[in-house]
């Protein structure tokens, strides 16, 4: 029931969205969950449901702007950053804005602008930009890039983000 909700409100949002000049395909949708079981996974209490939706072949790319004197572009291994999160207790959650999904058979691409909590205090925001592998087990998150935005440039990309919301919180 939960991933025909989120599908029936990501129908909604995107319907409108001028990158899809008509109502978004079956896969389009399909892809679009697998993106909500990401965020799902990252809310969980469980912390090993994460690496049921990202491969740990995968790599993690933060384009850090967190410091505006000194960005910077870290790599993470998806496995690293895994093991890490396994460990982590404190509660986070993400919202995005899904303004793109291009889907190419068993890979897709997912663009939009998100921002991020924890302990329900605002973190960062920036850009999402989600690999998708379509997997036998549905949609997983192949790869990551990302920029982080310092909390005090959040404002304009919070208000779009919950102007358009997709994904179930």
């Amino acid at each position: 029931m939960r991933g025909l909700l989120k599908s029936a409100v990501a129908l909604l949002g995107l319907a409108a969205a001028p990158v899809f000049a008509n109502s978004p395909t079956s896969d389009q949708i399909a892809v679009m969950d697998g993106v909500g079981a990401f965020f799902e996974a990252l809310r969980s209490d469980d912390k090993t449901a994460l690496a049921n939706i990202l491969l740990p072949e995968g790599m993690i790319f933060v384009h850090s702007r967190m410091n505006p004197e000194t960005p910077r572009i870290d790599v993470v291994p998806a496995a690293d950053h895994l093991a890490r999160w396994a460990t982590q207790t404190r509660k986070v959650n993400e919202f995005m804005h899904i303004e793109t999904v291009l889907v190419d058979g068993d890979m897709a691409q997912v663009w939009g602008p998100y921002y991020f909590t924890v302990e329900e205090k605002l973190s960062h925001c920036g850009i999402n930009s989600l690999s998708m592998i379509k997997t036998d087990d549905g949609w997983k998150v192949a790869n990551t890039s990302f920029t982080m935005e310092p909390p005090a440039a959040c404002d304009a990309i919070i208000s779009q983000v919950n102007a358009h919301w997709e994904i179930e919180q």
